[in-house]
């Protein structure tokens, strides 16, 4: 029993603390990419998973040793159907924090939701929001994605709020103002070879053990008469287990944010040499229908989940070249 003979570090990562599950099956975007241009435009967008393809392109990356040389590339398709503008919301910043200053919602979409609208007219609440401007520091739209439109079964669309990425806040409210009660399309936001940012909540896999959960090594089979659980929880005084010890519990279900993925494909099934769909549809979605867009590599989350798609706030490369495709093959 005595001490260990070698030093080793630390087993299991301390990172994504706490590991607990996902208060929601709808991930929470907290960043938004910082635009020097005064021209606005939606920060994000949002489709749901569909599942996995490959896609053979010509690598175009300069300085590399396959340039010019055929790559496949396993790649993500996602479902995205049209954006509802509901509403606008304009932020204010002071010592406490970010605070919202006013709200105009669109009645139209209020009334299709089957909620409470607003007091007032719509023209008045944007006369009160435009006296306001000169406190507001970022615009916000309200939006909302059916999973309908994705023919899904969800009757309850999804309600989040994107913003506005312009440097001037005066233009960003003309142009909530003009898509107001409008539907957009991911076509209208992101281009065909740019990177963009995913957040979604993975695929949840229950309680684990700490080797799974944190690769713990496991024990000699003659050392104790447990193998898979930890050697130690901690000193005898003082009596206490640290959090950094690795315990079982949670695995999967967590929010995450993956960085500079590229688009190679945005199409719509109804346009000619866009026949994405499998035959049978694809496992666990069935068919596509509608918009969509192909994401270079894999997703968090399983068939079906919501996907957050936002500008990138890590961008490596500012020139967005347009992807060479030979050929898409469905798996």
């Amino acid at each position: 029993m005595g001490h260990r003979k070698y030093s080793a570090p630390r087993r299991g990562s301390m990172a994504f603390r706490p590991r607990a599950r996902a208060k929601s099956l709808e991930a929470r975007v907290r960043n938004w990419a910082q635009s020097t241009e005064s021209k606005p435009f939606l920060g994000a967008f949002a489709g749901f998973k569909v599942g996995m393809l490959n896609v053979v392109t010509v690598d175009d990356r300069d300085r590399t040793p396959n340039f010019g040389k055929q790559l496949a590339n396993p790649s993500t398709i996602l479902s995205t159907p049209p954006l509802t503008i509901m509403g606008i919301r304009g932020y204010r910043v002071d010592y406490y924090g970010r605070h919202a200053l006013f709200d105009v919602i669109s009645q139209d979409t209020l009334r299709e939701k089957k909620k409470k609208t607003q007091s007032g007219s719509l023209e008045e609440a944007i006369s009160k929001a435009e006296d306001r401007l000169n406190n507001v520091s970022s615009v916000a739209v309200l939006v909302s994605v059916s999973p309908k439109d994705a023919r899904l079964s969800q009757k309850k669309p999804y309600t989040f709020e994107i913003e506005l990425t312009g440097s001037n806040t005066k233009q960003n409210f003309d142009y909530a103002k003009s898509i107001l009660g409008k539907k957009i399309k991911v076509s209208d936001i992101f281009r065909t070879g740019q990177s963009i940012d995913v957040a979604a909540i993975t695929r949840g896999k229950g309680v684990e053990g700490p080797i799974t959960r944190f690769g713990v090594k496991r024990k000699q089979h003659k050392s104790r008469k447990s193998v898979r659980a930890v050697g130690t929880l901690g000193p005898i005084s003082p009596a206490v287990v640290m959090f950094t010890v690795p315990r079982q519990g949670q695995r999967g279900f967590h929010q995450r944010t993956e960085y500079n993925k590229r688009i190679l494909v945005i199409g719509n099934t109804s346009e000619e040499g866009f026949d994405i769909n499998r035959k049978g549809g694809f496992n666990h979605f069935g068919a596509l229908n509608g918009d969509f867009i192909v994401v270079r590599g894999s997703i968090p989350g399983v068939p079906k989940r919501l996907v957050k798609l936002r500008m990138p706030i890590r961008q490596k490369n500012t020139k967005v070249l347009e992807p060479k495709i030979v050929e898409v093959v469905a798996k």
